[in-house]
């Protein structure tokens, strides 16, 4: 179960990349130091895989790892954007970073690739490995940073796999981590250290249907 002093993690989507107010995100999120993670999606460079694997051949795990390291090159891109942002890849860096009143900003490879529940697949994208980050780091909540706009209302997990919003193994890794889940479109993006101080900063995601 999550803490009540636990941090947040806050995903940044990868269609944020091509942003100009990228810079301007990273610089509010890091005014969440000691309070956030931030996990990086993999925006063009898990692109540039997607577009490799048919014209090479390689296999599905190769994918995968080939991907986050996607995110870690954009992680690498977010955490150059300002002094307060740190990279982290393993439990001990992450939690140095939150004591040092840091906003860590993950490397994902190490810590997912030694995770046996984490399957190598296109079925888990960054989405998945940031409820999967919530649960380990037992997260207060989870804050989701897309280009996309939803009402207010809550929206069951299932209807965000359908439109392609979430992944397919996001449900399952939202029912196991006990985060809370909440998603922020493009005009919230900015109110995210006012967010951490609400228990509803964005539409919050239903995890029903989820065994």
């Amino acid at each position: 179960m999550p803490q009540a002093d636990g941090p947040t993690v806050i995903k940044i989507g990868g269609s944020c990349a091509a942003s100009l107010d990228l810079r301007r995100w990273a610089a509010t999120v890091a005014e969440c130091g000691g309070r956030a993670v931030i996990v990086p999606g993999g925006g063009p460079f898990a692109d540039a895989v997607r577009a490799a694997q048919p014209r090479m051949g390689f296999d599905e795990a190769a994918a995968h790892h080939m991907a986050m390291l996607g995110m870690e090159q954009f992680g690498y891109a977010l955490a150059s954007f300002d002094g307060r942002l740190t990279v982290a890849d393993s439990m001990a860096g992450l939690r140095r970073a939150l004591a040092d009143d840091k906003v860590a900003v993950w490397l994902p490879a190490r810590m997912a690739m030694a995770a046996a529940d984490i399957p190598a697949s296109w079925q888990v994208t960054s989405d998945s490995l940031a409820v999967w980050l919530a649960g380990q780091l037992r997260a207060v909540r989870l804050l989701l940073l897309k280009q996309v706009e939803l009402p207010r209302e809550p929206v069951a997990v299932t209807v965000l796999v359908e439109r392609g919003i979430v992944d397919p193994a996001f449900p399952r890794f939202l029912a196991a981590s006990g985060a809370a889940a909440f998603i922020l479109g493009p005009a919230e993006h900015m109110a995210v250290p006012a967010a951490l101080c609400h228990d509803r900063p964005g539409t919050p995601i239903v995890s029903v249907g989820c065994e």
